[in-house]
């Protein structure tokens, strides 16, 4: 199991949930109502799940591939630990995992 926390983009805690090893970020957020629209469902095509990560966690994530860095360019308030949350799949090694909000999202898909 990952503790997931959910900040919002002022860094106030919006929600703390638990979920299993193999879940997707996106669909954990989803469901724990935050404000990730995934225009895409996740196919790497929109950058509406861009989520920042924590520093201290950022590191225990595998590296974004070219294809996700190229979206993350087209993202909205994006920083040094920024990532797109349908690309982040929780294990258990990873333990915990704290993620903001962005200021604002932009929909790249035209939908």
């Amino acid at each position: 199991m990952t503790r997931v926390r959910f900040l919002d983009a002022a860094g106030d805690l919006s929600a703390e949930v638990e979920a299993p090893a193999g879940e997707r970020l996106l669909d954990v957020a989803q469901a724990a109502d935050q404000p990730l629209e995934g225009t895409c469902e996740g196919q790497m095509a929109c950058s509406t799940c861009h989520v920042v990560v924590a520093a201290e966690d950022f590191a225990q994530l595998p590296p974004a591939s070219e294809m996700e860095e190229d979206l993350l360019d087209l993202a909205a308030h994006v920083t040094r630990t920024s990532r797109l949350a349908c690309q982040i799949w929780l294990t258990d090694a990873l333990g915990s995992l704290t993620v903001r909000m962005p200021g604002a999202a932009r929909n790249m898909t035209g939908r």
